[in-house]
C-alpha cells in the first residue's frame, strides 16, 4: 500500500518536529512507500527553516511553499495535486489527529469506499463550538448531496484517482470536500481519537464566512430562498391590500402611519435580504471572473 499525507502548515514551527516523529514511528509498520507533504501556506515564523531541516533527515519528506498565505483549502489541494501515491491522507499538523488512528481509516478504505473521514469519538471543543461546527458539517453535507454524512473532518483518507474530478477547478475560494464530492458518492467515517487542539485560529466569524461561501460557492439554494421570500411577501401583501379594502368599507378609515411603516420595513427588509443573497452570487462571480491563482508556489523541496 501506498499513501500521501498532506499536512498544511501555518505557524507551525513548534508543531512539526514531534508530528513528524510520530509519523516516523507509525508510518512503516502500515504501509510499504510513503510520503509526507508540507505545504508552508506563507507561515510568518520559522515553518519553512523547520520544513527544510525534516526533508534532510527524512527522505520521505516533501516541501512545498507558497509566496503568501492562501487559507488552508488551498494549501491542502496543493498538497493532493502533488501527491504522488495511490491513496491521499490529509491532517492538522498539531497532533489533533494521530497517525497511530490511520490504520483503523484504512481498512474502512478498503471496504470498498472511496473517501474516509476521521470522526472523532469524543467531541474536542466547548458546548458552542461544537454546534456551530455541527452546524456546518450539515449545510456541508446537504450541498455535497448527502446529507446523511454528518461526520466530515479535514482528517480525511481518500482515493488519489478522486483529484481528476477537479483538474481543472481554479476558483481561489474552494471547499476540498465539495470538490471530492463530484467525483465520488461512497463516503463514510469511522470513530477515531481526536485530541484537543487550543488557540484555533476559527472563530464565529469565520465559521459563519465558511458556511456563506459553502452555501453561494456550491449551491444555488440560497436563490431558492429568495425567491420563496419574495413569494411570501407577493401573498403577503396582498393579504393587506384586502385587509386595507375590507376596513374601508366597513369601517370608512384606514389605520394610520405606524401601520404604514411598519408594511413598508416588513418589504424593505425582504427585498434587502434578497438583494444581500444576488451580491454575495454576484461577488463568487466576480471572483472567478478576475482568473485569481489558487496559489502561487515559491520553492519546493523533492525527496
Amino acid at each position: 500500500m501506498e499513501l500521501s499525507i498532506v499536512v498544511p502548515v501555518y505557524r507551525g514551527e513548534e508543531l512539526l518536529i514531534p508530528l513528524l516523529e510520530a509519523m516516523a514511528e507509525t508510518l512503516p509498520a502500515i504501509v510499504e512507500r510513503y510520503e509526507v507533504i508540507l505545504v508552508n501556506d506563507g507561515s510568518p515564523d520559522g515553518s519553512w527553516q523547520v520544513i527544510q531541516s525534516l526533508a534532510r533527515k527524512y527522505d520521505w519528506v516533501r516541501g512545498i511553499r507558497f509566496m503568501r498565505n492562501y487559507g488552508q483549502h488551498n494549501a491542502t489541494l496543493c498538497g493532493v495535486r502533488a501527491a504522488r501515491y495511490s491513496i491521499v491522507a490529509t491532517m492538522d499538523q498539531d497532533l489533533q489527529h494521530p497517525p497511530g488512528e490511520l490504520p483503523i481509516m484504512l481498512a474502512k478504505l478498503e471496504e470498498g469506499y472511496d473517501v474516509v473521514y476521521g470522526a472523532p469519538r469524543k467531541l474536542p471543543q466547548g458546548i458552542w463550538r461544537n454546534l456551530m461546527t455541527a452546524g456546518i458539517k450539515r449545510v456541508l453535507a446537504s450541498v455535497m448531496g448527502m446529507p446523511s454524512l454528518k461526520n466530515i473532518s479535514a482528517f480525511r483518507l481518500f482515493r488519489t484517482e478522486l483529484r481528476d474530478a477537479f483538474v481543472n477547478f481554479q476558483s481561489p475560494t474552494l471547499i476540498l470536500d465539495v470538490l471530492l464530492s463530484w467525483g465520488t458518492s461512497r463516503f463514510t467515517s469511522v470513530k477515531v481519537d481526536i485530541k484537543h487542539a487550543s488557540g484555533s485560529n476559527y472563530n464565529f466569524l469565520t465559521l459563519a464566512k465558511t458556511v456563506l461561501v459553502i452555501l453561494t460557492g456550491y449551491s444555488t439554494r440560497p436563490l431558492l430562498l429568495a425567491s420563496w421570500i419574495g413569494f411570501v411577501m407577493t401573498l403577503f401583501g396582498l393579504g393587506v391590500f384586502f385587509y386595507v379594502v375590507f376596513v374601508y368599507f366597513t369601517a370608512g378609515s384606514l389605520p394610520g402611519f405606524p401601520f404604514l411603516a411598519s408594511i413598508i420595513a416588513l418589504f424593505s427588509g425582504a427585498q434587502l435580504f434578497t438583494l444581500g443573497i444576488f451580491g454575495e452570487y454576484l461577488a463568487r462571480i466576480f471572483d472567478r471572473s478576475m482568473d485569481r491563482p489558487i496559489y502561487i508556489i515559491r520553492e519546493t523541496i523533492e525527496s
